[in-house]
């Protein structure tokens, strides 16, 4: 069972109707209890970095997502919200990924929208996917480059396409909406 965060943001019915495509069952649900007794945790995210975070601590689940021992895939916003902090807002995240989030400059289009490749693909979750495959990408916000960076995106500058640590994973990119690339990573995910 994948429990599927619920915090009024975002994608979480486009990421359960991937999983159903995987005949993989989940759950969409705020309740701590559901969340700590799944077997992983999705963290999805579309919206703004401080009203979401509002609601996280609303909930409580700020507290309860970075105590989780089981493995967690954060997914876009959800990623940025697992740093230390985002300009977005002059958010404060939850700390997980001891890196900042920063504002692309604009020196390009931004918010960065559509398809692009991730190079590294250090993670278990790149499983079988080949190099440079075109991932989808919606965002306005980067993660820093880092140790805990597992693959990279090169869109005004390189960032963060991936990041792990421990059991958390994240990814700035959109799996559910990446076709079989995607699918493949939400598999390896799910057989973590």
């Amino acid at each position: 069972m994948i429990a599927i965060i619920k915090y009024n943001g975002g994608n979480v019915n486009s990421v359960q109707n991937a999983l159903n495509r995987l005949n993989t069952e989940s759950i969409i649900t705020d309740d701590p209890e559901l969340i700590l007794k799944a077997d992983k945790v999705i963290f999805p995210g579309v919206g703004e970095a401080s009203s979401t975070m509002k609601l996280l601590k609303e909930k409580k689940l700020d507290l309860l997502i970075p105590a989780l021992k089981q493995p967690v895939l954060g997914i876009c916003l959800g990623m940025q919200l697992m740093c230390k902090g985002n300009e977005e807002g002059n958010t404060e995240g939850m700390g997980i990924f001891d890196i900042n989030v920063r504002k692309f400059p604009a020196r390009d289009i931004v918010p960065h929208m559509g398809w692009n490749s991730v190079s590294g693909q250090g993670s278990p979750l790149f499983s079988g996917v080949e190099q440079e495959n075109d991932l989808y990408f919606v965002h306005s916000y980067y993660c820093e480059l880092s140790d805990f960076t597992t693959s990279v995106c090169d869109y005004i500058l390189p960032f963060s396409a991936s990041l792990q640590k421990d059991n958390f994973y994240a990814v700035q990119f959109h799996p559910e909406k990446s076709g079989n690339v995607g699918n493949r990573i939400l598999r390896n995910f799910i057989r973590l």
